[in-house]
């Protein structure tokens, strides 16, 4: 890897034309034969994309900026079992984030009561599809047009949990229920979203 390390930011992760995605991979092609001026380029381009990647799965930035160096890490040692015929260099990276990322989020929940650490696997489960989404150049809209299929109560548990944020007790406070119904209602409601996204991507 470069002996330069660039630091992690959060900057807005960008729509990427067809010209974009072409010169990033030939950045990662490029950096797969040792070429490390491109790859401090390709880095400078995907580290809000891994970011974000990683943020959505970990919900805390210090071990989102973590994860995302490690992500890169890895890149640059796996950057030659990159295909350009198989996928964009974007995608790719993304879904390395995807795996270190649940990976740290496990070793973090490994000693949370069982509820709660179905809760937060469940929230990395639902965040990996909309990135996943998101790094397959999905509109964003799909995705709140599933949330809509689902039904009341699973909507609202869903919108207030994973959109607006809301932790299990502020969402039982919120909708007058016990903490209890409103697990079940987001765990219900994901496993719904992720029925009708299947549905569709067929």
């Amino acid at each position: 890897m470069p002996a330069r390390l660039l630091e992690v930011n959060s900057h807005p992760v960008s729509t990427l034309t067809p010209d974009d995605h072409a010169r990033l991979n030939r950045l990662l092609t490029a950096s797969a034969a040792g070429d490390k001026r491109a790859f401090s380029q390709f880095y400078d381009a995907l580290a809000p994309t891994i970011y974000s990647v990683c943020l959505h799965v970990l919900r805390n930035q210090a071990l989102a900026e973590e994860v995302a160096q490690d992500v890169f890490v890895e890149v640059w040692t796996k950057a030659v079992h990159f295909d350009p015929e198989k996928g964009t260099a974007r995608s790719w990276a993304g879904r390395i984030a995807h795996g270190r990322a649940v990976d740290k989020l496990r070793s973090h929940v490994a000693s949370v009561e069982r509820d709660d650490r179905e809760a937060a696997l469940a929230d990395a489960a639902f965040h990996l599809d909309i990135e996943d989404e998101a790094l397959s150049n999905v509109e964003s809209q799909r995705l709140r047009a599933a949330v809509d299929k689902i039904g009341e109560p699973h909507r609202t548990a869903v919108m207030l949990a994973f959109f607006a944020g809301l932790t299990r007790a502020e969402l039982a406070e919120s909708t007058n229920v016990p903490i209890g119904t409103a697990k079940t209602r987001v765990r219900d409601g994901v496993q719904k979203l992720k029925l009708i996204l299947g549905k569709e991507g067929k």
